[in-house]
């Protein structure tokens, strides 16, 4: 199926009724939790993984990327009415967002980062719709070794690479292995890492511990350390941009949307990357007399570019989740996680097995692009009311919910303490900076792992060189590797220079 032909079976099962209902509440959703700070979209996503078992499959991914998109143009309006980012993406934009609140041009900041964000999100979409198929293409020439290298690939960058220390993100990744481990093995029929207790044999679901991670855990560090006190929201003020400040902003939305996508893609890619490079960029390129505003009362370029960066590559990682199974990041992890609740598994042949799910998916994301430019700049003063929620009941009623879902899953007293067994784990993970997005998807890519080394090593009567002789593979073990020691050998070059 050409990609025109799958657009038009997309839009023709995204336009109904039911599934528009699911995509303006996964925006809503996706937005209202954006603006709250320390609540990203994997949490939010974790605590609706409950709805996979009761909702079909199309309308929870329509929910589930829609609340993806919508926390992405919720992020900035922490980092601009606060100061506070709520996301790692979000960093760059509250530099000149917030100086821009604090000089009374709050409306201006906000509309650009909405429409760069719009703007952004097109741009990525149609990323996902033509570069996906492409990228189907690569991966059906594939096998068993070349897929292994690949999640060894993945496994170095998302734990290795990104993370502040190499150590923890690998004890992390090792972590989520273990949870991989757990149960039966399919082909001897042993049970591994049970303990005895029969409730394991089925293995620790991967839901659960999505939760465990992103709501118990995270809710439990947030308010540990929690600090008394009322934070002080800028006023909106005029909200629309003049002339010279659409003008000033074009330039730098189409410069970030196609600097953020490719990030995105890439197994090491991120948006912390794309929106530093953006923002750097944009201090460059922008005319000497309005210079003097980075850093000082805020320049509309700092707002513009590193937020379209951040949009951009958000929609970019969906491209190697859908069309690789390759999770690159803590919400793609959780996502694949939803796919395997329904037994469908993101891979090439997702696009041909599950042709009409795909391109409603990806016709969905144009609509909520839309959807979010509509609810954005009319509701930001709900928005900006919704910053004033008192924090102690937020996290009651994330806790609540947790529980909630996780029960009504199995009815299992072993889940809850399962759930809360993780979240005290996750909670100190993150007291000592251990990322928690490595558990995840070791959890998630280690038994598939095990699986095409297996099969790789069966096709190959037991050659364990087959990984090196076949030239993919071998090229993708040596990236894996470069960026496993790289920064390090830099590191220690730059000292001795």
């Amino acid at each position: 199926m050409d990609v025109l032909s799958g657009l038009a079976l997309g839009f023709g099962n995204a336009l109904t009724p039911i599934n528009l209902g699911w995509a303006l509440l996964g925006c809503f959703l996706g937005t209202a939790i954006g603006v709250l700070p320390g609540i990203g979209p994997a949490l939010t996503i974790a605590l609706l993984l409950p709805v996979t078992f009761k909702v079909e499959a199309t309308g929870a991914f329509i929910l589930f990327c829609g609340v993806f998109y919508g926390a992405m143009y919720g992020g900035s309006t922490t980092s601009i009415l606060l100061n506070t980012p709520g996301e790692s993406g979000s960093i760059i934009t509250a530099l000149e967002g917030a100086k821009m609140a604090k000089n009374g041009r709050a409306g201006p900041a906000l509309v650009t980062a909405a429409v760069g964000s719009f703007v952004a999100g097109t741009v990525g979409t149609l990323g996902i719709s033509f570069v996906g198929p492409l990228v189907v293409d690569v991966a059906l020439r594939l096998g068993p070794a070349e897929y292994f290298s690949l999640m060894m690939l993945c496994f170095v960058t998302v734990s290795a690479v990104l993370g502040g220390s190499a150590l923890r993100g690998l004890a992390s990744l090792g972590f989520g292995l273990m949870l991989g481990l757990v149960g039966v093995d399919l082909q001897t029929g042993q049970a591994r890492l049970t303990f005895g207790i029969p409730e394991l044999l089925d293995g620790v679901n991967v839901v659960l511990v999505a939760v465990a991670l992103f709501a118990v855990g995270e809710t439990m560090y947030l308010a540990w350390r929690h600090v008394q006190g009322v934070q002080e929201v800028r006023p909106v003020g005029r909200l629309w941009m003049s002339g010279q400040e659409w003008r000033r902003s074009i330039g730098p939305w189409l410069r970030g949307s196609f600097l953020g996508f490719p990030f995105g893609v890439l197994p090491a890619g991120g948006t912390e990357m794309p929106t530093m490079l953006s923002y750097y960029a944009e201090r460059k390129l922008v005319k000497p007399e309005h210079r003097h505003e980075f850093g000082t009362t805020g320049a509309i370029e700092g707002v513009a570019g590193p937020e379209a960066a951040n949009n951009a590559a958000a929609a970019g990682i969906l491209v190697p989740m859908l069309t690789l199974g390759l999770p690159t990041s803590a919400t793609a992890a959780i996502m694949l996680s939803a796919f395997q609740s329904y037994g469908i598994q993101p891979g090439p042949l997702l696009f041909t097995q599950q042709a009409a799910l795909v391109w409603t998916l990806i016709a969905s994301l144009y609509i909520a692009n839309v959807m979010l430019v509509v609810l954005n700049l009319p509701l930001v003063g709900l928005w900006a009311r919704i910053l004033k929620i008192p924090t102690p009941q937020l996290y009651a009623g994330i806790l609540v919910f947790a529980t909630i879902g996780t029960y009504g899953i199995s009815n299992s007293v072993t889940d809850l303490v399962l759930l809360y067994g993780i979240g005290i784990v996750a909670m100190f993970m993150r007291r000592f900076d251990f990322p928690t997005a490595p558990v995840v998807i070791g959890m998630i890519l280690g038994p598939m792992a095990e699986q095409a080394l297996r099969q790789a090593l069966t096709i190959s009567q037991g050659d364990w060189t087959t990984f090196l002789t076949r030239p993919i593979s071998l090229c993708i073990l040596l990236v894996a590797v470069l960026a496993l020691v790289g920064p390090r050998l830099w590191g220690v070059f730059r000292a001795r220079a």
